[in-house]
């Protein structure tokens, strides 16, 4: 029998074609609007995988999650599931902010930067209202699971799953045979996500096509310095989570970096948190994961967890600062950080949320939001990486809670993607 090449391998073919193509198409097509109007349709491909991965990511993470709470036999479980997820999303969110905050300070990415900056009253246009507290917290309860869903809140859907899933399960066996027909509408969305994985090489070579052809290379090389020293942040926090996640579940925290390559490299390409969620799913679930636990934290993660979001948010600010010269007291910084750690728990599934949390945070400390203006033509190399780097934060982070609750099984070799194991 000859043996299936692993999804990664195309996907890596993918990128480098990608590149490629968008180079000859940038060189060859000079003027900006034909460029544009070819990396729009070229970004066909990727925006219908991406509409794909929306048309299930509310449904599986509903019937995973309630499926779970309900094999957990009680809403003790769940609670303390939640708090020992919840006390490493904050431990996680501080380190991250901190990091950047360190790095940032010591390389000075935003002085001497030989550019000009944009005038300090020129508009962003992004809306900043909506990241309140107050906001955030009535944000979370649903008006109604059809319109979360409807509308992809990941938060909300989340929310409701937990009351229906701590219903379900009060209900014993009275709701065996509800919770077997939804066990079975998990099933079958894993198996239509395995349909749709089989596009991720088109959509990654569309996706990086696209933003070559409208950007060429030379972006990069003018934000060189900025790029560079915030990659380099993120390898330094991939390597604090996996000493984090070595601490807990030892040596083979390594083999579960192994194990999610394709998702992170589908987060990278598409620069998509949520494109990677399904196959991180069944990568948890070789993993040796219970399911009943990585449906509910995984999905907590992605509202509560995004570390390499947070981390772009703390370089982006503070860059914006010392590009106009502000000097931040250690004291501002602190308090900035804490108000980051707020504001960015709402941003999951907004679109250029990070942005958004960013101008938020500079218009209450009274720094020029124009600076954004700077990071807007590179901000989606820049997503590529907040993006996987939010994959391997909410992987290690399941598998860590996992082994706190005794959940943490052998690895399983050959898992079948439609395979639920609730306990």
């Amino acid at each position: 029998m000859k043996k299936k090449r692993p999804l990664t391998l195309y996907i890596l073919i993918a990128m480098v074609l990608g590149v490629l193509v968008g180079y000859a198409c940038h060189d060859t097509f000079p003027d900006k609007k034909i460029a544009a109007d070819i990396a729009g349709n070229i970004s066909i491909v990727t925006d219908v995988f991406l509409r794909l991965i929306k048309m299930i990511i509310s449904l599986l993470v509903f019937s995973t999650l309630a499926v779970g709470i309900a094999h957990m036999g009680d809403g003790k479980a769940a609670g303390r599931v939640g708090i020992k997820a919840m006390g490493w999303f904050v431990i996680a969110s501080l380190v991250s902010l901190t990091l950047g905050m360190v790095l940032s300070n010591f390389m000075q990415l935003g002085t001497h930067l030989g550019l000009p900056l944009p005038p300090v009253d020129a508009a962003t246009g992004l809306k900043t209202s909506a990241f309140t507290l107050k906001d955030f917290v009535s944000h979370m309860v649903p008006k109604s699971p059809i319109e979360a869903m409807a509308n992809n809140e990941i938060l909300q859907v989340l929310v409701f799953a937990i009351f229906f899933g701590s219903a379900l399960s009060a209900l014993g066996e009275a709701g065996a045979k509800l919770t077997a027909v939804i066990d079975q509408l998990a099933q079958v969305m894993l198996r239509i996500t395995g349909a749709i994985m089989n596009l991720a090489p088109l959509a990654v070579f569309a996706a990086m096509a696209s933003v070559i052809t409208t950007n060429g290379l030379g972006i990069l090389a003018t934000f060189a310095k900025f790029m560079g020293g915030f990659y380099l942040g993120l390898v330094c926090l991939w390597a604090l989570l996996i000493l984090g996640g070595f601490a807990f579940i030892g040596k083979r925290v390594f083999r579960l970096m192994a194990l999610i390559r394709e998702p992170f490299l589908l987060a990278f390409s598409t620069a998509s948190s949520e494109a990677a969620y399904p196959k991180l799913l069944v990568a948890l679930d070789q993993f040796g994961v219970q399911r009943k636990i990585s449906s509910f934290v995984l999905p907590m993660g992605y509202s509560f967890n995004l570390d390499g979001s947070m981390m772009y948010c703390t370089f982006a600010v503070l860059f914006i600062t010392q590009a106009y010269g502000i000097d931040l007291s250690l004291g501002t910084q602190i308090t900035m950080l804490l108000l980051l750690m707020v504001t960015s728990k709402g941003i999951a599934g907004v679109p250029r949320a990070s942005l958004v949390v960013i101008a938020a945070t500079l218009n209450q400390f009274h720094i020029p939001e124009a600076g954004l203006l700077l990071l807007m033509g590179i901000d989606q190399f820049l997503d590529m990486g907040r993006s996987a780097t939010n994959a391997v934060g909410n992987a290690v982070a399941t598998a860590v809670v996992a082994k706190w609750e005794g959940a943490l099984e052998e690895e399983v070799q050959q898992p079948a993607v439609a395979t639920m194991r609730a306990a």
